[in-house]
């Protein structure tokens, strides 16, 4: 036994553990017959830290039965940077986050590492930083391939200027990152819900650091910081009205006719576009009269090649908030029937029986038949922008009044509301929450208002 320490030391070998979503290696040792151990979510990262605690065991330092390691290393250090953590923590989230998600992700990494590195002269400049970082050190399917040229100058520079781990016990530290995050690149504000987004990253990040042990709590839980709520409650100036709305899908059939259909499924039955892009004529029940249905069983998620498992710009998910095997029905109102009927006699369907497909490419240009892929948003977007210059007002056409087309699903759970279908029923087939639902669109009940006054005035009339 030392004073500093002691040299009994064992490392085990490296204990790879296969789960359900991810592999998970650990490394264990004992020192001074106390266990120890670190679990990691790449072999490179452990087994470089192993490596780190055998060489210290050859050069015969002494470990600190304190802390386990060797006794070179301060009481509360951590043998690794905050960038080895954070493409750690990439890798440890890669397999059950959504491409979408797999993007925030790497989005908010990277303003916190930006936010951190040492500032001196000579550096790259921040877009080469920036770039090395979004495409490379946060991406778990590129960090397989060694790093390109154009972006192992900027890596390099990042691997000695990131600071350890250790560093964001730091309260400055973290409210400096916080502050970047409240910004966007040009330096204007953030939106609220951006900066949340990003601080729930950078929140989570910290808390993995807790599940393997290198913080006793997570230290951005004392930063005391006030962030504005995001504004999750739909305003009540982008809701259309029916008349309104059917004069939109009237100018959609007008100029771009094979995509009626998409919208009048988010506006009558409440779907999410990535919902409708899904969309397949086997899931639907288009009687001849009446109300129908569709059993929505997946969304189709435009992400970028970079970010999906396929390499394809989209990606097949599960509904959002389920299971991959889960469905939903969603009653299709007649009318909406009736579109969809008339779409699928007068427009040949994907190969799979997709309803909404690509069938133009570049500059307009038709595509043959078959079709294999689904209709791309910008294709949507464009089509959108056109019917509201056709169907609104000078007038209407600046406002928020159905600027996007995900505003004909507020329209549509509006409508519900209003009609007076119980809310339960209504977050069943809009795919929510009974209190998400009431939450976000409590303010587009139209007639709440009226209903109100009319009881205040009842109960002072009774009163006198």
């Amino acid at each position: 036994m030392s004073m500093n320490g002691t040299y009994d030391v064992r490392i085990w070998a490296l204990i790879r553990t296969k789960g359900a979503r991810s592999t998970t290696y650990t490394v264990r040792w004992v020192v001074g017959g106390h266990r120890w151990q670190r679990t990691f979510s790449t072999a490179k990262l452990a087994e470089g830290f192993r490596t780190g605690l055998v060489v210290a065991t050859r050069e015969g330092v002494a470990f600190q039965t304190a802390t386990g390691l060797p006794a070179t290393s301060q009481p509360d250090a951590v043998p690794r940077s905050w960038l080895e953590h954070a493409m750690d923590y990439v890798c440890m989230k890669w397999p059950a986050a959504s491409p979408r998600h797999r993007k925030g992700i790497a989005e908010a990494l990277t303003d916190v590492t930006l936010a951190v590195v040492r500032r001196e002269q000579g550096a790259p400049r921040p877009e080469e930083l920036r770039h090395a970082l979004y495409t490379w050190a946060f991406n778990r399917p590129a960090q397989k391939n060694p790093i390109p040229d154009e972006a192992l100058l900027a890596f390099t520079w990042l691997e000695r200027s990131s600071p350890t781990l250790i560093a964001f016990k730091d309260a400055a530290l973290l409210r400096r990152v916080l502050e970047r995050l409240a910004l966007k690149q040009d330096g204007n504000p953030a939106a609220a819900a951006t900066l949340a987004r990003k601080r729930a990253t950078f929140h989570s990040a910290l808390e993995y650091a807790v599940e393997l042990e290198l913080f006793e709590s997570n230290p951005l839980k004392r930063v005391s910081w006030k962030n504005t709520k995001p504004a999750d409650i739909v305003d009540r100036r982008v809701v259309v009205n029916p008349r309104q709305a059917r004069r939109l899908l009237e100018a959609v059939w007008e100029n771009d006719p094979a995509l009626t259909g998409f919208f009048a499924c988010l506006y009558y039955a409440g779907l999410r576009p990535a919902e409708a892009r899904g969309l397949r004529l086997e899931e639907c029940t288009l009687p001849t009269e009446g109300w129908g249905k569709l059993l929505l069983t997946g969304s189709h998620q435009a992400s970028g090649t970079a970010w999906t498992d396929s390499g394809t710009l989209d990606e097949e998910r599960a509904l959002k908030h389920r299971h991959r095997q889960d469905t939903r029905p969603v009653p299709a109102h007649p009318e909406l029937v009736t579109v969809l009927r008339r779409h699928c006699e007068g427009f040949q369907l994907g190969v799979d029986g997709r309803l909404f497909v690509t069938r133009t490419a570049r500059f307009g240009v038709p595509i043959a038949p078959p079709f294999a892929n689904p209709v791309s948003m910008g294709t949507v977007y464009r089509a959108w922008h056109r019917a509201r210059e056709t169907a609104l007002t000078e007038r209407q056409t600046n406002t928020m009044l159905a600027r996007r087309p995900y505003d004909l699903r507020h329209a549509c759970l509006s409508t519900w509301l209003s009609a007076g279908v119980p809310p339960a029923r209504v977050a069943e087939w809009a795919g929510h929450s009974v209190e998400v639902l009431l939450r976000v669109y409590a303010k587009c009940v139209e007639g709440d208002d009226e209903v109100a006054l009319r009881r205040i005035e009842n109960a002072l009339r009774e009163t006198e």
